[in-house]
């Protein structure tokens, strides 16, 4: 049940209007917030006892920060949000924000299994920093999950939310597509400013820009295998999990396909195909955090139940960084 301060806050924000002029907000009447660009989704660093190590979160955002990405993800699949507790996730949020650079935007994992806890936990992360919440599709009970029933989901987190929402479709994790036709009717929501999709279909992403093409909606590519595809199509930017360890290279391969400098993009995106395989669908978060470790940032264990790579593994993951000509 939402509490009275959660309410309050609900009420607070509704009174106030969805634009708002801080940040990446639009300031024009019924635009909404922009959120085209680079995102690495930030990794939850742990100690060796397994508790958050939020000394080492701030030296990873203090690095990440001297990029020009727009912004950063925050709970996403990359931050292991499963396995926080709620008090936790919210810290985490708290603690990037004091940190990161004010210019720009923190998208902040929301999603919960049920509408009501997703909707206490927006406004909580509201209350703590976030710009914007990215909320990722209930999925428990995926077989219920209808079209119908997503779309009332998010229409009442959105409804509620005191800040914009973006919606997160991750079938690796989940096991559920966000259905086309219920991206294309909640596009149409005035607090619904675009959506991160990781399934790597890149006719889907297409499909989607095409028929949201006429809202005031932005797609970003959950992915750096399939960045430069997205772009090609019309996507607005990439929440990437390589970019916590090559975060130049990301953003030079956002600024050629803006630039239409097409060939050199090819050139830049073919040798990232493989690395960014291996951080995401082949070892995952922690290939991910072994990699970080290579590269200068504290990448460190993960939390169980996830375990360390083997020794075969963690030199195949090598072996794809070298052979692409990134160690």
């Amino acid at each position: 049940m939402l509490g009275p301060q959660v309410w309050a806050s609900v009420r607070q924000g509704l009174s106030r209007g969805w634009c708002r002029n801080v940040r990446g907000w639009a300031s024009g009447p019924g635009r909404k917030v922009d959120i085209a660009g680079i995102y690495p989704p930030v990794t939850t660093p742990f100690t060796a006892t397994a508790e958050v190590d939020y000394g080492k979160l701030e030296e990873n955002l203090h690095k990440l920060g001297t990029f020009p990405f727009r912004g950063f993800v925050v709970q996403g699949s990359s931050g292991e949000f499963p396995f926080l507790t709620s008090s936790e996730r919210l810290e985490v949020v708290s603690r990037v924000r004091q940190v990161m650079p004010k210019n720009k935007l923190l998208l902040a994992g929301s999603g919960c299994e049920s509408t009501q806890a997703t909707v206490e936990m927006t406004v909580s992360m509201a209350q703590v920093g976030a710009d914007a919440a990215m909320v990722v599709t209930p999925c428990y009970y995926r077989g219920r999950m209808s079209s119908a029933a997503l779309i009332q989901h998010y229409t009442k987190v959105a409804d509620l939310s005191p800040i914009p929402v973006v919606l997160y479709s991750v079938p690796a994790n989940t096991g559920l597509d966000l259905p086309v036709d219920a991206v294309v009717t909640l596009s149409q929501h005035p607090n619904i400013v675009g959506m991160k999709d990781s399934g790597g279909d890149v006719t889907r992403i297409g499909l989607i820009v095409h028929k949201t093409r006429r809202q005031d909606f932005q797609v970003l590519a959950g992915s750096a295998g399939f960045l430069l595809a997205s772009y090609a199509l019309g996507a607005a930017g990439g929440v990437c999990a390589l970019a916590n360890v090559l975060g130049a290279q990301l953003c030079q391969l956002e600024r050629l396909c803006l630039t239409g400098q097409w060939e050199d993009a090819q050139k830049l995106q073919l040798r990232l195909i493989e690395p960014n395989a291996a951080v995401t669908r082949r070892f995952g978060i922690p290939g991910l955090k072994k990699t970080m470790d290579w590269f200068g940032y504290y990448g460190g264990p993960c939390r169980a139940p996830l375990q360390e790579l083997s020794p075969a593994e963690e030199e195949a993951l090598r072996v794809d960084f070298t052979n692409n000509g990134w160690l």
